[in-house]
Formats: C-alpha cells, sequence, structure tokens
C-alpha cells in the first residue's frame, strides 16, 4: 500500500491579483490559512478533484489549467494547479472554517505571524504563485 496520500490545491487570483486562501477547519493544520483543496478519491482525476474541491470549500466554480508544482508534506503528495473562477459565490464550506482573497502585504504579514499552513509562504514564491498586489 502507498503511504502517501494524493491531493490537490487550486491556485485561484481574483481580477486584483489577489490569491484565494482558506482557512483550514480539520487537522492537519487546523486553524492555518492554505489554499484550497484536498484528497484526490478513488476513481477521480486530478482536475475533476480540483472541481469538487474549490466548490466545496470555497463555493466557487473552477476550471483547472496547468500544473503549478507538488509538494510533499509528510504523507500528502500535493499537486497545485491554477484555476480561473468561472461562477459561485465565495462561501467558506465543508472542512473550511473561512474562505477569502489576500494581497500580498496581508499574505506576508499572515506568513510572519505564523497563520500559514507549513511552508506555504515560500512555496508559493518559489513558484512564482504568490498575489501580484
Amino acid at each position: 500500500m502507498d503511504p502517501h496520500v494524493r491531493c490537490v490545491g487550486g491556485i485561484v487570483f481574483d481580477d486584483l491579483g489577489r490569491l484565494l486562501l482558506i482557512q483550514r477547519g480539520n487537522a492537519p493544520g487546523k486553524g492555518l490559512w492554505s489554499v484550497p483543496g484536498g484528497r484526490v478519491e478513488q476513481d477521480e482525476t486530478d482536475k475533476m478533484a480540483v472541481v469538487r474541491e474549490l466548490r466545496e470549500e470555497t463555493g466557487f466554480d473552477v476550471t483547472p489549467h496547468t500544473l503549478v508544482g507538488n509538494a510533499v508534506r509528510g504523507r500528502y503528495d500535493i499537486y497545485d494547479y491554477s484555476c480561473t473562477v468561472t461562477g459561485g459565490t465565495l462561501t467558506a464550506g465543508d472542512d473550511a472554517d473561512a474562505a477569502r482573497w489576500v494581497d500580498s502585504a496581508e499574505l506576508v504579514a499572515m506568513d510572519a505571524a505564523g497563520q500559514l499552513a507549513e511552508l506555504l509562504f515560500v512555496t508559493l514564491r518559489d513558484w512564482g504563485a504568490l498575489p501580484r498586489r
């Protein structure tokens, strides 16, 4: 049995260049902010899982595009895809306690305060996926 759990995330920017984040409602990372996403279910492709997870956690319908990057966090093997919002209304749901758009200054402040998921800021920076404003 593969000890790794395949997960996906959606990297979404609004028209102002802000990044979509959710506050995790469950372990791992309960209370921390991260990009929305979760486990890939059996018989799901990555892109199907991204669409489902973003709808469940943020209320948004999205179209996933290219793979932005891959990170391993413990037993979680995470594949994050760029996405475009195609509909819906921003509403935290499923295992997200909150959902919001953050700009560059907010993301830096959240990182300094220890409010982001493990290595999120440095990973997004390395992938060239930080907020544009």
